[in-house]
């Protein structure tokens, strides 16, 4: 579509082109059978998780209250991304349109947003759980953590939601290629033109309530965690005390690491080789790590799957 602007004709974008790893046609196949595992992996892991807490009365508490609704977002969030990955992989590259485009944005962001809120709600539990261990029981209780993790869920809504009519009343003209592996900020600013300052202030501003918010809040949380682990006299004490916040520690370095090099840095010097690669550890290899994060790191949760394996062997017997 043609539209004049500022004295300048504009071929006007209605359809976005992905094409992602498509430079290395060679690397189709072995890139699609990859990330199809893996996709599979994260839906197959995130699921055993959450039928896990469901089914074993120890990990009927907050912290794994929270866990299978990470888990639940990590399936989400994935499923947004990876098929479309997997097409543009497929077809060697894949059209969307833009009412699609701005669908898969704001689903996105919405489940990341969430995704940015349990991590710091799960940070929230542990600061309780180790300075306050008396009151945790008062504090964390079934209304307090349905309302936390509620209020995660309408955060994520409202943030996708503003984000996503902000970014798509942009104007986006010239090249409709995507080289990234789905509809993203970054790339997605590349494409605009005429003035879009206001529209990035709004963008920038809904964002600082998401990353830096709940940064801030794993931090401090974390900070009074370490003096409380501090002031424990014995070595071992001080050892099992912190051995329960290392799992979600793990979890928030992976996905708020990549999203930090993605996000926080000016969007000028970004290069798209970077930029997909970090892609990928964010949207694809965090979703599947996480349930292995806290399977491996928590004795908890392996206690409970040796256990349902025993059950598994013994019914599989008789």
């Amino acid at each position: 579509m043609y539209r004049w602007m500022a004295g300048k004709n504009y071929t006007f974008v209605t359809e976005f082109f992905l094409t992602a790893f498509t430079e290395h046609p060679e690397w189709g196949l072995p890139l699609f059978l990859l990330f199809l595992s893996f996709y599979l992996s994260t839906l197959l892991g995130n699921t055993g998780m959450i039928i896990l807490i469901q089914k074993n009365s120890r990990l009927q508490t907050p912290m794994y209250f929270f866990l299978s609704h990470l888990s639940f977002v990590d399936i989400c969030y994935s499923s947004v991304i990876i098929p479309q990955m997997l097409a543009v992989l497929w077809e060697h590259g894949t059209t969307i349109s833009q009412v699609r485009c701005a669908a898969q944005f704001f689903l996105f962001t919405f489940f990341a947003s969430i995704d940015c809120y349990l991590l710091a709600i799960m940070a929230y539990d542990r600061y309780v759980a180790v300075c306050q261990p008396l009151l945790y029981v008062t504090i964390m209780t079934e209304k307090a953590r349905v309302g936390l993790v509620s209020g995660a869920y309408v955060a994520g809504f409202s943030s996708g939601f503003v984000r996503t009519v902000t970014a798509f009343t942009l104007s986006f003209c010239g090249s409709n290629e995507i080289n990234f592996i789905f509809c993203d900020l970054p790339p997605l600013l590349k494409l605009v033109c005429g003035d879009s300052y206001i529209q990035e202030v709004v963008i920038i501003v809904f964002a600082i309530f998401v990353m830096p918010a709940c940064i801030v809040v794993i931090s401090v949380s974390y900070l009074f965690i370490i003096v409380a682990i501090m002031q424990i006299r014995s070595a071992g004490g001080r050892a099992k005390t912190f051995s329960t916040c290392t799992s979600h520690l793990t979890a928030v370095a992976l996905f708020f690491g990549t999203l930090i090099f993605m996000y926080l840095r000016d969007n000028a010097d970004q290069s798209s080789e970077g930029d997909r690669v970090v892609s990928v550890f964010y949207t694809v290899v965090t979703p599947l790590l996480n349930p292995l994060i806290y399977s491996l790191r928590n004795k908890e949760v392996k206690e409970a799957i040796m256990k349902s394996l025993r059950r598994s062997k013994i019914s599989g017997r008789s």
